[in-house]
Formats: structure tokens, sequence, C-alpha cells
């Protein structure tokens, strides 16, 4: 009756895994249509300096009510490393991109982030992966080039520059803040690496705060509190939780779906026109990542 049991809790438990990690994945969906919204009125870096803030005091209220042990002097260099990564130069890099080009067309461009974040990681884990692990990532980064290319009329705009720059940045992150999730759970990871940032991050929302925030409208507003609240931080509560209980390998095919999520929001809330060529592009790149991470598992 006792292995019959622990058989079964795993299975049990996967489901609501798998919700959870769908849930991660359609906020953090929403993060290129709700920042596109939040630059149409706020400054890139006010942005970034008031996201993370705002972000880091709910995480510092978080730990303090929790009592939450500082992490172990050993960790603290991999935290400030995914907090410049994840936490300050992702999102800035992000918002001067969401200037000049549609959030569809970052979509299809931070598509490639899970076969980025995966070529950290077997650097920095020394993993062996198969030939075609590389295949299909480079299949994958030549066709986001081509995508941008394509879309750019035969040149690289400089939003497509920043995403790129934007997609490098936040693999290093993840990929450490992957490493310390062997440490300690993911929103713990998080949090700590947010309020890490708040000796930065508050001086800086001070110093950017512009003279008359009465004629920011109601809708950037409302974005900057989606990118702060659930995108820096709520998501990877879903996210990392959906992981432990379904899995890593399972729960993390549901990022397969991102993009097209992103589409959806777009279209609904920027207003934007979704092509076939994007939808062709977006669906490429996906099966390469689809086929990336399986021969990376198996590996």
């Amino acid at each position: 009756m006792t292995s019959t049991t622990t058989l079964s809790t795993p299975s049990s438990r996967e489901p609501l895994g798998l919700f959870l990690g769908f849930i991660g994945v359609a906020i953090f969906a929403g993060t290129l249509p709700a920042t596109r919204i939040a630059v149409s009125a706020i400054d890139p870096l006010a942005l970034t300096a008031w996201r993370t803030a705002i972000a880091g005091l709910c995480a510092l209220a978080l730990l303090v009510v929790l009592r939450r042990p500082l992490p172990p002097r050993r960790l603290w260099l991999q935290l400030v490393v995914t907090m410049v990564c994840v936490v300050m130069s992702f999102p800035f890099l992000m918002a001067v991109a969401m200037q000049s080009v549609d959030a569809s067309h970052g979509g299809v461009v931070l598509g490639i982030l899970p076969i980025a974040t995966a070529f950290v990681a077997v650097l920095v884990t020394h993993e062996r992966p198969k030939p075609l692990f590389w295949i299909a990532s480079a299949m994958g980064a030549a066709l986001v080039i081509i995508f941008a290319l394509r879309q750019g009329g035969g040149a690289l705009s400089i939003g497509d520059v920043l995403l790129f720059v934007a997609v490098a940045t936040a693999a290093i992150g993840y990929a450490f803040s992957g490493r310390l999730t062997a440490s300690m759970p993911g929103w713990e990871v998080i949090s700590w690496v947010l309020v890490i940032a708040l000796p930065i991050s508050l001086p800086a929302a001070a110093l950017t705060m512009p003279a008359d925030t009465a004629g920011i409208p109601l809708k950037p507003w409302l974005a900057l509190l989606y990118v702060a609240l659930f995108s820096q931080w709520i998501g990877f509560f879903a996210w990392n939780a959906g992981m432990a209980m379904g899995g890593i390998a399972r729960v993390s095919q549901t990022q397969l779906l991102q993009p097209f999520i992103t589409f959806v929001l777009a279209a609904l809330f920027n207003g934007e026109e979704i092509t076939l060529q994007i939808l062709l592009f977006a669906a490429a790149v996906v099966a390469t990542v689809a086929i990336s991470s399986r021969v990376r598992v198996r590996s």
C-alpha cells in the first residue's frame, strides 16, 4: 500500500503542475504587450526602475513576514548575476525595443529564449547533448534572424538588435536562476534577487520620477503594475511551482505556447495585426525549440 501511494503521488500532482506551468507561461506572454503599452507614456529607464522597485518592495515584505533567512554567502554571486541579467538588463532592453517594434514581432524573436537558455545551461553544466540539439538550436536562431530581416526590409532594426541582446542576457540570468533553485525554492530565488536590486532600483525610481505623473494615462499605469507584480515576480511563483510538481521536462513544454498567447494578447490589447508570416515563423521556431529541448532532456 505504501508503494502504491508513493507511485501515485507524482501523477496526481502532475495535472496541477501543468496547469500552474501554463499560468506562468500566460503571465510571461503578457509581458511584451504590457511593456509596449507602458512605454507609450513612460520612459524605458523609468519603467525598468519602477517595476523592479515595486516588485522588490513586495518581495521584501513577503520574505520578512515569512521570516526567511538570508541566502548562504556562497550563493550571493549567482544571485547578483541573476539580478543584473533578469531584473535590470532584460527588462530595460525589452522596453527600449518595444518603442520601435510590435509586441507580436518581439514574441517571435523571444521565442528563441528557451534555446538560448538551454545553450547557456549546457555551457555551465558541461553537458554533452546530441548533435541534433546543436542543429535544432542553429536552425532556430537562423529562423529568427531571417524573420527579423524580412520584417525589416533586409536589415536588422535597432529594436531587433536590442531584443537579441535581451535574449542573451535573459538566458544567462535564467540559467543561473535555475542553478539557484537547487538550493532554495524558486519563488525565494526571484524574491531575493529583487531585494538585492533595491539599493539600485529605489534611487533609480526616485530619480526617474516625472514631474507630472498625473499626465500619464491609466492604461500605462496598469501596464506598469502588470509587469512589476506579475511578469517580474508572481509569474515565477506559478512557473517554478508547476515545474516542481509536474517535472521540469514535461512542464517546460508549455513554454512552447508562449509566442501564440503573446499574439492573442497583442491583437486584443495593442490592436496589432497577426499576419500569416508571423504565425508561420513562430510555428517553425517553436518546432526547433521542441526538438532541442527533447534531445537535451534525453541526453
